[in-house]
Order: structure tokens, then sequence, then C-alpha cells
């Protein structure tokens, strides 16, 4: 009986013992992950107002005497323009001092007139209205 006591003891804290180890080295780990978030300055976010106004400016210019949204006239559809060029800072300044200064050769031979009275920012509004028609 002195053995089978022993025994039954040993096996007690040998079981006592193997789940104190088992708990101590199988915790589940919870895993975290980051996310990184890169932003760019190329490109140039265009509020609402900005594109409504440009909207109106274009609406009570001349500009529609030569292009239209969806239908090349003299000049090129506005939604071609927008097909072409995404919206960055950088567009949005090459193309407004082009509607200033005027220009010919990217969009065939025939030359657009200069709007030298037009302000830099309005002509700005006026880009940022029409690269807002990509897809359209």
């Amino acid at each position: 009986m002195k053995k089978a006591s022993i025994l039954f003891f040993g096996l007690v804290i040998g079981s006592v013992g193997n789940y104190y180890a088992f708990s101590q080295t199988k915790k589940p780990v919870k895993k975290t992950t980051t996310t990184k978030t890169v932003t760019t300055k190329t490109t140039s976010a265009s509020s609402k107002a900005d594109i409504d106004q440009g909207k109106n400016l274009i609406s009570k210019s001349d500009c529609l005497a030569c292009h239209q949204v969806k239908v090349k006239v003299v000049g090129p559809a506005y939604s071609a323009v927008a097909a072409k060029y995404p919206v960055t800072d950088a567009n949005v300044d090459q193309l407004a001092g082009k509607v200033i200064k005027g220009g010919a050769g990217v969009w065939g031979p025939t030359p657009m007139p200069p709007h030298a009275t037009l302000s830099e920012t309005d002509a700005k509004k006026m880009v940022r209205y029409i690269l807002s028609l990509k897809g359209q």
C-alpha cells in the first residue's frame, strides 16, 4: 500500500507540474498589425466649392464656343482633357497657364487663344472643374 500511495502522489505532483509548465508556454499570442499611411504631394484634392465655381466661370466665359463636356467642337471635349490629365497640382498649374497664355499643338493645329484677363485663381478653378469630369 505504501508503494501505491507514493505512486499516486507522484502522479498527482507530476500532473500539476506538467499543467503549470503547459499553461506557461502555450498561452495564445495576440498579434497586432500596423498599417502605414503614405501621402503624396502630387495629388491635389479639389473642393466641391472650387469645382462648382469653375463650372460657373466656364458658363460665363467664351470657352463653350470651342469646348463641350463630351463632344469635340473646335477644341477637345472637356472629358477628353480629364481623361488625359490626372488631377495633380502640377497639371492644374500647367493647364491654367495654357488657358491664360493660350497654346497649340497638343490637341491639333488649331490654337487656343489666350485669356490674359483671367486670373490664375479663376483659371485653376476652371481647370479643376474640367479635370473633375474624368469618366464622363
